[in-house]
């Protein structure tokens, strides 16, 4: 499947995030830590302070209007790129009319309308998706070096996940990572993996890392080729449930290969077709490997999750959400289907936009 001859494009792949609940230091919390990554970057003081003051805004309005929810900071690279993002997530109650709340000066109950507007002005990319009475994801990404936009005119499949641990542990053992590629016949393609390392805590995140690790350094071949490089490398880990898909867009299917309890889709319009996987543990048990194909529309979006997200969700009850941002999906699912007993991670993949 896909290109002959295939060329890598870019590299992208799980970063440490710093999650920070709702409670009443939160917005103090947020501020310090979204400071310190923005400078990490390299990022000039004035936009340090804009920063800051959205990222007061967000934690302000969690805490406002939010019934529960979280800010999640991370810095993400994309070749010789670096951003800070921000997400907010809650579980209510949700905008009826968001286009309004992102007017200045607009607010009421049910409503995060204050903030959003100036938070949006800030950041270099801003997305937000909300279903009323259930809750609202938002992502600002402030890029550094000035230089606004992921790829202005790239087409580039979009990919971008996000991992949360299990409450009580700083390190998740969910980790994903995905490349793309392209051939001389201009087709466009991205292969993702998505891996939980078995339990929590440091010994599943190092599972995790090995396999991130061993996913960037491996063959560039069939996802067979890339569960079975897996295998070898996580032997005397922790292992790991694995799947790995490579998404041909141009070609319009999608080839997988799965092991253990990861959760894939392709996702079209209200409806989503699941992608098979195979029991057992890479690194300790693995079964005789097979790949699936799967048709993958124009319009399709690719998901990828770890059972600590419940598999019950449904796109017709998500209406809008699989046309937002691939981060802003992640963080939309995350906040509705995730489970607090368990590491979560998800990767969402889809052709470029023009």
């Amino acid at each position: 499947m896909g290109a002959v001859n295939p060329v890598p494009g870019y590299e992208i792949e799980a970063e440490d995030v710093v999650w920070l609940r709702l409670d009443v230091a939160v917005a103090a919390a947020a501020r310090r830590e979204a400071a310190r990554l923005a400078r990490r970057v390299g990022m000039d003081p004035v936009r340090v302070a804009e920063i800051e003051l959205a990222v007061t805004e967000a934690a302000t309005n969690l805490q406002k209007y939010a019934r529960d929810g979280a800010l999640a900071l991370r810095v993400t690279t994309l070749r010789d790129r670096a951003a800070l993002e921000l997400f907010s997530v809650d579980s209510g109650p949700g905008m009826a009319d968001v286009g309004s709340a992102l007017v200045d000066g607009v607010s009421g109950s049910g409503t995060l309308g204050v903030g959003m507007g100036a938070i949006a002005r800030f950041a270099d990319v801003f997305d937000v998706h909300s279903l009323p009475g259930r809750g609202t994801a938002l992502l600002a990404r402030f890029w550094s070096g000035g230089a606004p936009g992921p790829l202005p005119g790239s087409d580039e499949p979009e990919v971008a996940g996000l991992t949360r641990p299990i409450s009580g542990e700083e390190v998740c053992g969910d980790t994903w990572a995905a490349r793309t590629e392209h051939g001389p016949d201009g087709a466009r393609a991205v292969t993702v993996m998505m891996c939980d390392g078995l339990g929590h805590g440091p010994l599943a995140a190092l599972a995790g890392e090995r396999a991130r690790a061993a996913f960037r350094a491996g063959p560039h071949g069939s996802p067979q080729d890339v569960v079975r490089a897996l295998h070898a490398e996580l032997r005397g880990s922790r292992g790991a449930a694995v799947t790995v898909a490579r998404a041909d867009f141009s070609q319009g299917s999608v080839e997988h290969c799965g092991v253990g309890n990861i959760s894939a889709f392709v996702v079209s319009g209200e409806k989503r077709n699941t992608l098979l996987s195979l029991p057992g543990i890479v690194g300790h048990q693995m079964p005789a490997l097979r790949s699936f194909r799967t048709p993958l529309g124009p319009d399709a979006v690719l998901v990828l999750h770890s059972d600590g997200l419940s598999d019950r969700w449904s796109p017709a009850a998500l209406p809008g959400l699989f046309a937002r941002q691939p981060a802003v999906v992640a963080a939309q699912l995350l906040g509705q289907a995730g489970v607090r007993r368990d590491d979560a991670g998800i990767v969402i993949a889809r052709a470029a936009r023009r």
